[in-house]
């Protein structure tokens, strides 16, 4: 199976554009554009995923457990054409299949519905042990978490326990827009890596510095990438 995506005419540049076309109420804006260039460089340059390959056992999961904010993440599965262009700007409609937390029943290649804090690194972890039974080593899981979601108790215990079995497929990139309520002494990185993690920390807004850090080996163990961008204010 390959995935090579179909050509959308489409590129970094149109994202501002796709986003301004989602409008209205609680549309969380500061959230959605502290993930604009991490789910960007994602999608363009590693995920093994792409609309015309479906649900295709070998693909790589991304999981967005930043589920709040989900604006930029829509104009991405549009500008990778998993999603129509006309339908963004139905956001947060009534009648539309794109709401201020992804659907996965309703969005294509939305791997799970999200927007709970906490429940997205252990719904990670969870895929890929998953995918390692069902002997699937080529497929990768990532999970795009929020720094205030390492709040939450199951984002340690899954942190511990993916370390502790080696889940190498597993990759965590943390959005760190100082928006967490508790300090961590020595940086989120710290955490992971204490935890048996290989940590890469990076400027969240530079692409081929997230480029890099997405795709260091990390053999025999889980990765994670903090991605600084502005803070939350």
């Amino acid at each position: 199976m390959t995935f090579t995506d179909v050509h959308t005419g489409y590129g970094y540049e149109d994202l501002p554009r796709l986003m301004s076309l989602m409008t209205g109420d609680e549309k969380h804006g500061p959230a959605a554009t502290s993930t604009l260039d991490v789910v960007w460089v994602l999608y363009d340059r590693v995920l093994r995923v792409s609309a015309a390959a479906g649900d295709a056992p070998e693909r790589d999961r991304f999981l967005l457990s930043k589920g709040h904010g989900p604006m930029a993440y829509y104009a991405v599965l549009a500008a990778k054409g998993y999603i129509p262009e006309s339908l963004l700007a139905g956001f947060g409609a009534y009648d539309s299949p794109l709401g201020h937390h992804p659907d996965r029943v309703l969005v294509p290649g939305v791997e799970i519905s999200s927007g709970s804090l906490g429940h997205g690194l252990p719904l990670a972890v969870g895929s890929a042990l998953g995918l390692r039974a069902q002997g699937l080593s080529g497929a990768a899981v990532w999970v795009l978490i929020g720094d205030a979601e390492l709040d939450e108790g199951s984002n340690h215990e899954a942190i511990a326990y993916a370390g502790a079995v080696g889940l190498e497929r597993l990759h965590a990139v943390v959005v760190d827009n100082a928006s967490a309520s508790h300090g961590r002494p020595g940086g989120i990185a710290a955490h992971f890596e204490a935890a048996g993690w290989s940590t890469a920390t990076v400027d969240g807004r530079d692409h081929q510095t997230l480029y890099e850090a997405y795709t260091a080996p990390h053999p025999g163990r889980p990765h994670v990438v903090v991605a600084r961008v502005e803070a939350k204010v």
